[in-house]
């Protein structure tokens, strides 16, 4: 081998080890895939860019939803046993180990959790209610109910200021918004203005579970199991705008696409992902991706949507540019909640 030879040897080998650890780098400031088990009671850690496992840290007895705080260190896991438990998991992603529980009594049947304004936010199904838990106090500082029969997903708006709910068995939305009240005439001197919240329900169909809010907030869209319909309500008026018959029963999770161009809604019964263009509202593609779809995870580089196949014991990966079952990652038995911490 000549020295020109050599130089040349030598710096082939630097620009792969630059760009392997650029593409580590990458992956590490973006963050990590959680994935739940409910047959292992197991929270996965996926690279995002190997999609290999990196950790599993175990979880309580029936964990269905899981949520990262806003800096990606902490993940909180609802243990939800059909509206009886009463526990939140709260799981260091740094350190990789089991940090605490929270009992959320006299809240029943923790579900669906959002992360906002530095607050965990959930769904108490069992009481009808929805909670909120302060992680820099340890304690839980606000609830309220519904009394909307299985409130079950959440949605929070990033000032904390307004929440959306389904009410599976009732057949309805909840919109509950923030308000403060003027100290009145009577109220002692130096009081402070209090909150009062209010809640708007709108009628959507029995069996709405999954439902999301689009990017530019002006619409919620969900989806019934029973009748495979799709209900859309405009945000602005607070109405149902219009319902699409789209056939989608068992419909479990509905989710936008980041752009707020197409809407995925996973069906637990057939297996199917379906896929709606939002402007036309008309199918663009209906995949059958396993024997049941459950949670639905947005890559948040646009390029990919996480959607776990329960029964099948598989996350599926669809690529959004060409709609096609592209993997499937192992993350454990019976995969759910999906959620992505972005690690900054």
């Amino acid at each position: 081998m000549n020295n020109h030879t050599f130089r040349l040897a030598i710096l082939n080998v630097f620009l792969l080890t630059f760009l392997v650890t650029t593409r580590k780098c990458d992956a590490q400031s973006r963050g990590s895939i959680l994935a739940l088990s409910k047959a292992d009671h197991t929270l996965a850690i996926v690279d995002p860019v190997t999609l290999n496992i990196i950790a599993r840290i175990p979880v309580g007895t029936d964990p269905h939803e899981v949520i990262a705080s806003a800096d990606g260190k902490t993940a909180y896991v609802s243990i939800y046993g059909g509206g009886s438990l009463h526990e939140l998991n709260v799981i260091d992603l740094v350190a990789k180990k089991p940090l605490t529980n929270i009992d959320t009594r006299p809240l029943f049947g923790p579900h669906g959790l959002t992360f906002a304004n530095g607050k965990v936010w959930f769904s108490a199904e069992g009481s009808k209610s929805v909670g909120r838990y302060d992680p820099i106090t340890g304690k839980l500082d606000w609830s309220m109910g519904t009394g909307q029969d299985r409130t079950h997903m959440i949605y929070v708006t990033d000032d904390g200021k307004k929440i959306y709910t389904t009410n599976i068995s009732s057949g309805t939305v909840s919109i509950l918004v923030d308000t403060l009240i003027p100290p009145g005439r009577s109220a002692p001197a130096g009081a402070k203005p209090r909150e009062d919240w209010i809640q708007i329900v709108i009628p959507v169909t029995r069996g709405s579970e999954g439902f999301d809010v689009s990017p530019d907030n002006n619409e919620l869209w969900t989806a019934s199991a029973e009748d495979g319909t799709i209900s859309i309500i405009d945000l602005a008026t607070k109405k149902l705008a219009t319902k699409i018959d789209a056939k989608v029963l068992g419909a479990n999770r509905l989710k936008f696409t980041l752009d707020g161009k197409m809407v995925f809604i996973a069906s637990l019964q057939s297996g199917e992902l379906t896929i709606y263009d939002t402007r036309s509202h008309t199918e663009l593609k209906r995949l059958k991706i396993g024997h049941g779809a459950a949670g639905i995870l947005m890559d948040p580089d646009g390029s990919r949507a996480f959607v776990a196949c329960s029964p099948d014991n598989y996350v599926a990966i669809i690529d959004l540019k060409t709609l096609e079952d592209i993997r499937h990652i192992d993350v454990g038995g019976v995969p759910d909640g999906l959620a992505w911490a972005a690690q900054h």
